[in-house]
């Protein structure tokens, strides 16, 4: 009896001691929406189901991103896999790891590709792009502008503004690019930037605690200066007819997508689970939302001019600095 019981007994043990656990956990961070989460969360989820073997630990931030990401690199507790984007990218060139051959180049737009590709090496795969456009109100605006003198014409004697106005040197990038101005040393553009402020866009002082969103919502601004983000709300709420157009000129071009650290321990799985996230599939998940431009080519977009925006845009070449630079320029130019 009590020879049955020890091997009783050591039935679990043994099965235990054969049996490994294949399950491989990899760490995945973002930042992003309540709808943008939703839809992470469905990915993440399809994803394993396809991938049994992999688990996906989601690790969502939506606030100071890039501060927090910042501290788990600096604490050795980076994820393996990392949404960025390339305004950021060079503060972690070293850290990642080259994605080259992970997607196939082809299906994606070019200046996707040079967004996030430092020293021509693909640090991360393109989710989106981000471009700057017009949102017009017909009612006020009928004219299509060729050039930024023609945009004065359009916008003068429009009532009350003819045109957004926004204290951030992001904003003003577009009249930089347009005038082939150093983007860190800007003289004409600046100053036809800033003579739009009080005389055709509205001032701090005369937004008061609305937005300019909500201005031009409200019929008050001819020309909203905005990106894709801003179209579900606008298709949404405004009750006047309304479209998009190009900005008269060169706009800046951005990009968001997913890198893999270098310290991964889980470099196949975390490969793996980039590409699923930028297959054709996943960038028509996202791009249903209607807050993106697809990087991938192959992803159709509802209005045909955030792509022609892609073809008048610049990547801007940015450093470790970048951010620091243009802070302060918003501090001491802007302000």
């Amino acid at each position: 009896m009590l020879k049955k019981l020890l091997i009783l007994c050591c039935i679990p043990f043994l099965f235990c001691s054969c049996t490994k656990n294949t399950t491989e956990e990899i760490t995945f961070s973002s930042w992003g929406s309540v709808t943008e989460v939703k839809i992470l969360s469905q990915v993440i989820k399809n994803f394993e189901a396809e991938n049994p073997e992999i688990r996906v630990n989601f690790i969502h931030i939506p606030q100071n991103y890039f501060q927090k990401i910042h501290l788990l690199f600096a604490s050795n507790l980076a994820p393996d896999v990392i949404f960025v984007n390339n305004l950021y990218l060079p503060i972690y060139a070293n850290k990642l790891l080259p994605l080259d051959k992970v997607i196939t180049k082809s299906d994606f737009y070019p200046e996707s590709l040079k967004a996030m590709s430092i020293d021509g090496k693909l640090l991360a795969v393109p989710r989106d792009i981000s471009t700057l456009v017009f949102y017009r109100n017909k009612n006020l605006i009928s004219q299509t502008p060729r050039n930024l003198n023609e945009l004065l014409e359009v916008v003068k004697n429009v009532k009350p503004f003819g045109i957004s106005y926004e204290r951030d040197m992001y904003f003003m990038l577009p009249y930089i690019l347009t005038f082939k101005e150093d983007i860190y040393f800007p003289q004409k553009s600046l100053a036809y930037y800033k003579n739009l402020e009080g005389h055709y866009a509205p001032a701090p002082s005369q937004v008061g605690s609305s937005t300019l969103a909500q201005m031009f919502l409200d019929g008050k601004i001819g020309l909203y200066l905005s990106g894709r983000w801003m179209y579900p709300k606008i298709s949404e709420k405004a009750n006047f007819d309304w479209d998009v157009i190009t900005f008269p000129g060169t706009v800046p071009l951005d990009a968001s997508g997913w890198a893999v650290s270098k310290a991964t321990k889980h470099k196949e799985a975390a490969e793996k689970f980039v590409k699923y996230l930028s297959s054709k599939k996943n960038i028509e998940f996202f791009n249903s939302t209607g807050l993106i431009v697809p990087a991938r080519k192959d992803v159709e977009v509802d209005n045909v001019v955030f792509v022609d925006a892609i073809k008048k845009s610049q990547v801007i070449k940015t450093n470790r600095d970048y951010k620091k630079i243009t802070d302060k320029m918003n501090r001491e130019l802007l302000n």
